[in-house]
């Protein structure tokens, strides 16, 4: 099977390929089309997913596929953009029918999900990896970015975490775990759902914001960087779920949640005025620390005690001491 019919017969018929608003042009040409309205700006992300890196290989195609697409498409969330088109560059050892075909539903499932249209991409022969590029639309001067936080703001996370990291065990096939546990875990490692909604309700809420990929606390030293600030994270108000505690026991379970990564919910800092209206709203927003002057951060214990671990969260490219 050659590349333009791979790309006809797995991607291009699929449903989440047939355009979409703010997609002029989709697949069949050198170039896509994407319209943003007058007074938006175009956000853009790319990730790579490589296999033996990003996910096990070999793994269920049909998960990979859903996996791939939203921690790309979380990057938008973390921006409070709306999703309009992803491309996808799929490198393949070898062509299987079958995989392909699993591949794509997946990707699919998680497309039409999430209201991204796929509008094109590339298919080369190599090592199993995965290239999206995002595309959403922001109002113009409302993306929410790492760099506003301010002294007194709350540090607030978007939802539970360490369910992905508590996952990992299950996904490498190292322990096992009854259904009751395992399956919350593993939906979050294998289908993380982008948190776009939340992300668009703090557009001139928030102060700043990302999505936690690589770990809580690693994550949260971009925030602390790029705003020349301090973040004291208290370690007893982290959000943790019921299946991550049982699997790991509560030590274990903190650690996960604090540098595990692949947790793919926002972290933000808000003005203490904001939050009441935003949970009210219903949003699933936890408190976890706070905004302070001064650089880094901190992990403190009840007593207020620094606790911070040498370990912080996953880096591909990590220095030797």
């Amino acid at each position: 099977m050659g590349e333009f019919e791979l790309i006809r017969n797995f991607f291009a018929a699929a449903p989440c390929a047939q355009g979409g608003e703010g997609v002029a042009l989709g697949i069949g040409d050198d170039c896509a089309l994407l319209a943003v309205p007058q007074g938006e700006q175009l956000a853009v992300s790319t990730d790579t997913l490589v296999a033996g890196v990003h996910f096990a290989d070999p793994c269920d195609p049909f998960l990979l596929g859903q996996r791939s697409l939203a921690v790309a498409v979380s990057d938008l969330a973390a921006m409070g953009a709306t999703p309009v088109a992803f491309t996808l560059a799929l490198t393949l050892p070898t062509v299987t029918a079958d995989w392909l075909q699993a591949y794509a539903r997946g990707l699919n499932q998680m497309a039409q999900s999430c209201g991204v249209a796929l509008v094109g991409g590339d298919t080369t022969r190599g090592p199993l990896s995965l290239t999206m590029t995002v595309f959403g639309r922001v109002p113009s001067g409302q993306a929410l970015t790492r760099s506003g936080a301010q002294s007194g703001d709350l540090l607030c996370v978007g939802g539970e975490l360490g369910n992905a990291a508590g996952a990992l065990p299950l996904v490498l096939g190292q322990r096992t775990a009854p259904a009751s546990i395992a399956d919350p875990l593993l939906a979050h490692y294998w289908s993380p759902q982008p948190q776009l909604g939340l992300g668009q309700a703090l557009r001139g809420k928030a102060t700043s914001a990302m999505d936690i990929s690589d770990g809580l606390l690693a994550d949260c030293g971009h925030i602390a960087l790029a705003s020349k600030v301090g973040l004291l994270v208290e370690r007893d108000l982290l959000p943790l779920s019921p299946a991550l505690v049982a699997f790991l026991g509560p030590s274990d379970a903190q650690s996960a949640a604090l540098s595990g990564g692949d947790d793919y919910v926002l972290a933000f800092t808000l003005p203490s005025v904001e939050l009441p209206a935003l949970l009210a709203d219903g949003w699933p927003i936890h408190v976890i620390g706070r905004v302070v002057n001064g650089q880094g951060v901190m992990l403190l214990n009840a007593d207020g005690q620094d606790i911070t671990p040498q370990t912080r969260g996953y880096q591909h490219f990590r220095e030797s001491p």
